[in-house]
């Protein structure tokens, strides 16, 4: 079960956002479970677990207002949805002043074809994943969209040509 949260003077005032609750493995499993297949049934996913509907449901509840369920999604097939392209793409700022940042992710995040965008270490500020129907699509991306970005300094494109392994499951120690 979810351990609760301490009470509010517990740290003098607001809880530090490290805060972690402690998850049981009636959790973790519920989680795995979820992980693989969101579409179970909470009758289904009660009888895996070994409790009862009512606190199975309970449980999920409290997961979901905890924030440890974000959402519900469904894969969908790239290639039936004529995605053709995909890729990585590595990119340096020009400046890592508080505006310049801004305007960067901003203008990244109304660009429809860019799935992800992750802040790095390394040689590169930022990765961005790309996904396109066809490299005329991927020309037009880089050159209409991406390249006009004034923030950006430099570009380098690693186009995926395979998935070597794909997992939704957040690895964790799920049998205590």
């Amino acid at each position: 079960m979810l351990v609760p949260d301490p009470p509010p003077n517990f740290w003098g005032g607001a809880r530090p956002k490290t805060w972690v609750m402690t998850l049981d493995k009636t959790d973790l499993r519920i989680l795995k479970i979820l992980q693989l297949n969101g579409r179970i049934t909470n009758l289904e996913l009660s009888q895996t677990i070994g409790l009862s509907p009512a606190p199975t449901l309970e449980r999920v509840k409290k997961l979901e207002k905890n924030g440890f369920i974000k959402s519900y999604h469904a894969r969908v097939d790239e290639a039936k949805l004529g995605i053709g392209i995909k890729a990585l793409m590595l990119i340096t700022i020009s400046r890592h002043t508080e505006g310049v940042v801004d305007k960067f992710k901003k203008q990244i995040g109304e660009i429809a074809e860019i799935t992800d965008c992750y802040k790095v270490t390394g040689e590169a500020d930022y990765i961005l994943h790309v996904m396109v129907r066809d490299i005329n699509a991927f020309e037009e991306l880089v050159a209409r969209k991406i390249a006009t970005i004034e923030e950006i300094s430099k570009m380098q494109t690693m186009v995926i040509l395979s998935k070597t392994k794909e997992s939704n499951l957040i690895p964790l120690s799920y049998e205590h």
